[in-house]
């Protein structure tokens, strides 16, 4: 296809030999529920009569072959105008004209590319806008625009050099700054005189309270000495003042856009399901399911709402959502949950609630998990600034007082204007967000993304850490199998790979994979399987048993009696005989006993939250350590409570889960922790995301905001130093204002080196990357944030 489009170039540019494209249906097919206006209105970014544009993101794409196909598409289908790709958010906008191709035959060509677009139910419940930086960027500009220039009208003033030759040119450039500066407060400022303004309203002194007080200081004592005639003011420090907090508040705001920090059930919900009509199926949004609409639930496909299984065998993995790995078994008339992924044949369910009523729906309303995130760096920095401001304010009313007193008002103007000018805390407010902000890039370059640079203040707090089993220090989809029984030979194996394979069940499936896929097809007779219960035929003329030991027990082979109930385990039995059983465990994650190991070294309090039955109490009770609490089978409620709880007692907690039923207690923790498989996976709300491979570089995260953290308050206490210095000098009269605004903006470019270099160095002391480097062993998320 792409050959005789003209499109074979493709395989010029990548790597692989390629994949055999699937068969586009002449309609949409199972797309083409995006055809109806509710579903295509809410996905589309624009539309004007025929002409729209939809955004869509698809996570196959990874090399420059994927991107150079994909923005070629007008040539694989009439009706596509053109087509960009953003690469680093993987996501691609179409334009195209709906009269001639509808949205449906769009994603219909994607996937049959190999190009799926991932559409989840969020899409269409609300879609939440990205975070612009247009404002800041332009008040940078114009901030930045004016420190520039009116540097260069100073720049005579800071040789020292006399106006009276050219004292009109000098009064000229004097209004021009003025005039370059009027912008700058009103527009650039206007965050921090608002800030201030709310601040004194609410009676609570913040750093924009001494912020805003400089600059008024400085503007004011600068337009009257330009309106006077007595020099050019000190516009240039104002603006540089202004510049440089931009700049501050631009590095703390800046973030990992690839990375959603925010989601809820939704995100995890597809956008459509198959609804049962008459005798035949139809495609329609979740959106649109009602209570008593019959939904065929297909092999690993979701169950969006809460049900009532009418027709076939359910087999429902819910560790996603309660944590338990095992499998759940349903029968006709069970009710199941919604969130639950079906892992066998297609079943039929009536659903009983909307999908927004539903038990995982529930977990939203709670009023911990919507709970505002205190602040991050303000912290620190307004702690201090509530008894700078009150120290300043003072220091400069009682210099100006004094020397009043003494008849000379015009010195104590001139000190009280130059101790505001000089002990403007520039220095002061730059400080934490340049260091968080440095310690977040740090970080994201060694797989640990912060949604802000305010999460590093809380990280560096930890006390105590909870960790999720299943999926977090297990690998999801990999269990380890143990075999305890005569040793199997090759036939017996090939026999029971055959019957195993009969199954769709999980521990079938691992079965087959531990003792190894056969190389001929062998028939099976007489196949049976017994929901629960285990698996039975006839494999070369010996009748096999595969299951539970009640299981083996009813079909005459005498099997032990009790044992663990919870023990995931299969019995097999040949002819009567018993030959041994299989026992299922999670595989740990090659990093979960070095990142204990490592807590445990630092100190750190431990705890295991678990959905999962405490089979394998025993197997982590020796890496968590004597003093952990390790809690199981904890619903995703119990696990939230449980947070809560070791938060009223004065811990700071660490979360670290990685599914639906850790969302809560995610949110309730002062640092929330979501694991994930890859930058396309789900991964609920969090503080942070890493993949499962990164898990072991928390411990080094951790000391990397500690180390930021006492950076943070040496620069603080630089700038004290600096500002009880030049305050003492000030208040005497001995120091002109114009020596202050000089002395200003130096203290500030300090105090960024010294915080972006301490932690450049921390984070090279602790093995962190400090540069941008991809490797082959780069996880996608790191080539993502490089």
């Amino acid at each position: 296809m792409l050959t005789n489009n003209g499109l074979g170039h493709f395989y010029d540019l990548g790597q692989g030999a390629g994949v055999r494209v699937k068969e586009e249906p002449a309609s949409g097919g199972r797309w083409d529920y995006l055809d109806d206006p509710g579903v295509r209105d809410r996905l589309l970014d624009f539309r004007e009569g025929n002409l729209a544009r939809v955004t869509l993101h698809v996570p196959a794409m990874h090399c420059v072959a994927c991107v150079w196909l994909l923005e070629n598409l007008f040539r694989l289908r009439e009706g596509i105008g053109s087509s960009e790709v953003n690469f680093p958010r993987r996501e691609v906008s179409i334009l195209f004209d709906l009269a001639k191709v509808p949205l449906s035959g769009v994603v219909a060509l994607l996937d049959s590319l190999g190009y799926p677009p991932v559409l989840r139910l969020d899409a269409v419940e609300g879609r939440r806008a990205r975070p612009s930086f247009k404002r800041l960027y332009l008040q940078l500009g114009v901030a930045g625009f004016a420190f520039g220039n009116t540097m260069l009208f100073s720049f005579p003033a800071y040789l020292g050099l006399e106006p009276t030759a050219a004292a009109g040119l000098s009064r000229f450039f004097g209004w021009l700054s003025m005039a370059l500066a009027v912008p700058v407060v009103l527009f650039s400022a206007a965050d921090y005189w608002k800030a201030a303004w709310q601040a004194v309203r609410r009676r609570v002194l913040t750093i924009d309270f001494p912020i805003a007080l400089g600059l008024a200081a400085l503007f004011g004592r600068s337009a009257w000495e330009v309106m006077a005639g007595a020099g050019p003011g000190y516009f240039d420090s104002l603006t540089g003042l202004v510049f440089f907090l931009l700049c501050g508040r631009l590095f703390q705001q800046k973030s990992y856009e690839r990375l959603s920090f925010d989601r809820d059930y939704r995100a995890f919900f597809p956008m459509a399901v198959t609804r049962r009509r008459g005798d035949g199926e139809e495609t329609v949004p979740v959106s649109r399911v009602k209570v008593g609409d019959r939904l065929i639930i297909r092999h690993r496909e979701l169950l969006p709402a809460d049900a009532r299984l009418v027709r076939g065998r359910g087999l429902l993995d819910y560790s996603f959502v309660t944590g338990e790995s095992a499998p759940v078994e349903k029968r006709a008339g069970d009710l199941l949950y919604a969130g639950g992924r079906q892992m066998g044949t297609a079943v039929e369910v009536e659903v009983l609630r909307p999908v927004a009523q539903s038990y995982l729906a529930s977990l939203w309303s709670r009023e911990e998990v919507a709970r505002p995130r205190s602040g991050g760096w303000a912290g620190i920095t307004d702690r201090v600034s509530r008894w700078f401001t009150v120290t300043v304010v003072g220091v400069a009313l009682a210099a100006a007082a004094w020397w009043a007193g003494r008849g000379q008002w015009g010195v104590g103007l001139w000190a009280f204007t130059a101790v505001l000018i000089v002990a403007c805390p520039c220095a002061l407010a730059l400080a934490a967000p340049f260091a968080h902000g440095a310690a977040q890039r740090r970080l994201g370059l060694a797989g640990v993304f912060l949604r802000s640079a305010d999460v590093v203040e809380a990280l560096a707090r930890v006390d105590m850490v909870v960790f999720d089993k299943t999926g977090t220090l297990t690998a999801p989809g990999q269990e380890e199998t143990v075999w305890e029984g005569d040793e199997l030979t090759v036939a017996e194996r090939r026999a029971v790979a055959a019957l195993a394979g009969q199954s769709a069940h999980p521990l079938a499936r691992a079965m087959v994979r531990a003792v190894g896929r056969i190389e001929r097809r062998i028939e099976v007779a007489a196949f049976h399987e017994e929901p629960g219960f285990g698996l039975s035929g006839e494999v070369d003329g010996h009748r096999w048993c595969l299951g539970s030991a009640a299981w083996l027990r009813r079909n005459g082979v005498p099997a032990p009696v009790g044992g663990v109930a919870d023990q995931a385990e299969v019995w097999c039995a040949v002819n009567g005989r018993l030959l041994g059983r299989w026992r299922f465990r999670g595989r740990l994650r090659p990093e979960s006993a070095p990142v204990l190991r490592a807590w445990r070294q630092a100190g750190m309090r431990l705890a295991l939250l678990s959905g999962d039955q405490a089979r394998e109490r025993d197997r982590f009770a020796p890496l968590f350590g004597p003093d952990a609490e390790m809690l199981f089978e904890q619903t995703p409620a119990a696990k939230l409570e449980q947070v809560r709880r070791w938060r009223e007692e004065g811990r700071v907690v660490m979360m670290v889960g990685d599914g639906l039923n850790d969302a809560g207690a995610l949110r309730a923790s002062d640092v929330g922790v979501a694991v994930t498989a890859g930058p396309g996976e789900f991964s609920p709300a969090s503080d942070v995301i890493l993949e499962g491979g990164r898990l072991d570089r928390l411990p080094a995260a951790w000391r990397l905001a500690r180390s930021t953290t006492r950076l943070v308050r040496a620069s603080i206490g630089v700038s004290l130093v600096y500002n009880a210095v030049g305050i003492s000098l000030a208040a005497q009269g001995l120091l002109a204002p114009w020596i202050c605004a000089v002395l200003m903006p130096l203290s500030s470019v300090s105090v960024i080196a010294l915080a972006v270099g301490g932690v450049r160095w921390a984070a090279a002391r602790l093995g962190l990357p400090t540069a941008h480097a991809i490797s082959p062993e780069t996880s996608t998320l790191e080539a993502v944030a490089v």
